[in-house]
């Protein structure tokens, strides 16, 4: 059938209670610029507020894919990363075996005169100091003067880092004292706390 243009003049003067004898070319505009509001009328009323919705679903749709994709690489890893656990297990277990137990630390003592006595040092203080409690361990400040060479003074401190327990050296200070020098420091150790030694006393348990 041909589209006549011509007819589209009768559009001015529609009855809408003829509408069965209209022209073609006139239902035709006629029913697309009712499809077209129809059509606007959904979009802003239906489909427009279900938007905000759609985006917070296709953004979460993302994040599920990372997570997935990020447990699917430790899935394809697991050997590998319980290995690296055990692994670390170890190292945290020795770690803990060279901190001294409450029964240990005053011992410690002797050690750090033998070896500062030992290396030709002379000792003017040795004394613990406040504790200062940490999440998983306990710090043990030690404040330490002593007098004698910077030879002796590096002998001393070597031999300190060579003790079976850890000890660490801080805010070192060298001053003339006399015809000697005069070394003060403070030496931290570090004691276990309960619930590590608890961890470390039932996984040598389970060995």
């Amino acid at each position: 059938m041909k589209f006549d243009v011509k007819k589209l003049k009768e559009l001015n003067e529609l009855d809408f209670e003829q509408a069965a004898i209209w022209p073609f070319e006139v239902k035709v505009v006629v029913a697309l610029f009712v499809a077209i509001v129809v059509g606007a009328l959904s979009y802003y009323l239906i489909v427009t507020p279900k938007l905000p919705n759609l985006e917070a679903a296709e953004l979460q749709e993302s994040e599920l894919k990372l997570k997935f994709e990020a447990k699917s690489r430790i899935a394809s890893n697991l050997a590998g990363y319980q290995e690296q656990l055990r692994s670390i297990e170890e190292d945290f277990s020795t770690m803990l075996k060279s901190l001294p137990t409450s029964n240990e630390t005053p011992g410690l003592l002797d050690d750090i005169t033998y070896a500062g006595t030992s290396s030709g040092l002379t000792f003017k203080l040795l004394n613990w100091q406040q504790e200062v409690p940490k999440e998983f361990y306990t710090e043990l400040p030690i404040r330490i003067e002593v007098s004698g060479t910077y030879h002796e003074f590096g002998e001393f401190v070597s031999k300190m880092a060579d003790l079976p327990r850890i000890v660490t050296v801080h805010n070192f200070s060298v001053a003339k004292a006399g015809t000697k020098l005069s070394l003060e420091m403070q030496a931290k150790t570090y004691r276990t706390a309960s619930r590590d030694s608890e961890l470390l006393t039932t996984s040598e348990g389970g060995q």
